[in-house]
């Protein structure tokens, strides 16, 4: 592995969060490791740390050295050639290998056969899925003059049907879509699809917002429902996503998504009769958004009010004034797909590995 490639999966011990979010998001693995002068290693971290410790704490410039898990598995350069057989055996997918001394010189990543075959989970099937694809899309106009954006394509498929794959790869079978602008033309669209899943429309009359619709559902829903706007693409463990709605507690669970800032100004700090404190030259400022994606227990839906423009934010606010239990679920930046702008959607296409025109 190259020296600038192994850069990506080492972190110091005092990095923060937003660093090892950034970092993971490059090597692409879910990995990191924790090392100190002359790359000694002391721990490593994963996707699922970082995940845990921002449920727990919600602190993003936390360092590292607070969750890591130390005395990881390690290799030495002598026995190499066990290396794949070691990572199975651990089901581990990254293995560094160490000196005497206990310094990282490489990182060796698990092989994937091309013969292997990875089978489908199942473990969210029957769980109702809802997409919210009624928006005229006003952002990415002119596109949207001519196509609903639930049917813009991202590469030569449609944004829609990339979200229904990617939750068919869990076992979802049964979709609801919330239509109404150019509604006739995603029904005809599905309609011409080979497909082994089921789409009943909700059709709305008029606008009711990202949560009103949802009372138009009907028939009596006895499991928590998955809520996910048209435009995003979340790459994130579905199953695992949902599991921990159910354990946590929450009556809604929004995914959020890291999201960087870069003030491109030096911002000035003042104090009292306008005195310079100090100046910071383009600082970063890191938030977690709303992705869009929501997990709701069925009992919410009467919390909305019928006939009446509701946003799911609106709902989260009643929550919240109630001092009931709303909770997020976080992502990386890089794990959050957005097409509702132009940028977005190329950023997309790119991450996809799709050829842009």
């Amino acid at each position: 592995m190259k020296t600038e490639q192994l850069m990506e999966f080492l972190i110091s011990p005092d990095g923060t969060v937003v660093e090892a979010m950034q970092r993971i998001d490059r090597n692409a693995k879910g990995i990191l490791f924790v090392v100190e002068d002359h790359q000694k290693l002391i721990g490593v971290i994963t996707d699922g740390d970082i995940r845990r410790w921002l449920i727990k704490s919600g602190d993003l410039q936390a360092q590292v050295q607070r969750f890591m898990t130390r005395s990881p598995k390690v290799i030495y350069r002598k026995d190499i050639k066990q290396a794949q057989e070691y990572m199975t055996k651990y089901s581990i997918t990254a293995l560094p290998v160490v000196t005497a001394k206990g310094c990282v010189t490489d990182i060796i990543l698990k092989e994937q056969k091309a013969d292997v075959v990875v089978e489908k989970s199942t473990g969210l099937a029957g769980i109702p899925v809802v997409i919210m694809a009624g928006g005229k899309g006003t952002r990415l106009y002119p596109y949207t003059k001519v196509l609903p954006k639930p049917l813009i394509p991202i590469g030569d498929i449609p944004i829609m049907e990339r979200i229904i794959d990617r939750f068919c790869e869990y076992g979802v079978h049964d979709f609801w879509a919330t239509v109404n602008y150019k509604k006739s033309m995603i029904k005809s669209y599905f309609a011409e699809t080979d497909r082994n899943y089921e789409i009943t429309y909700v059709e709305e009359d008029k606008p009711l917002g990202t949560a009103g619709s949802l009372r138009l559902i009907e028939g009596a829903l006895d499991k928590p429902l998955i809520v996910t706007n048209c435009d995003i693409l979340i790459d994130a463990d579905y199953e695992d996503l949902y599991k921990y709605h159910q354990e946590s507690g929450n009556e809604l669970t929004i995914v959020t998504a890291l999201k960087n800032i870069v003030v491109p100004y030096g911002v000035v700090h003042s104090t009292e009769n306008g005195a310079i404190m100090s100046m910071e030259e383009k600082p970063r400022l890191s938030y977690f958004v709303n992705t869009g994606m929501y997990i709701l227990n069925p009992d919410l839906l009467e919390e909305i009010p019928e006939d009446t423009f509701f946003h799911m934010t609106d709902l989260a606010d009643r929550l919240l004034q109630q001092e009931r239990k709303v909770g997020m679920y976080p992502i990386s930046e890089d794990s959050f797909l957005d097409m509702g702008e132009f940028e977005e959607m190329h950023r997309m296409e790119k991450k996809l590995n799709l050829k842009v025109e």
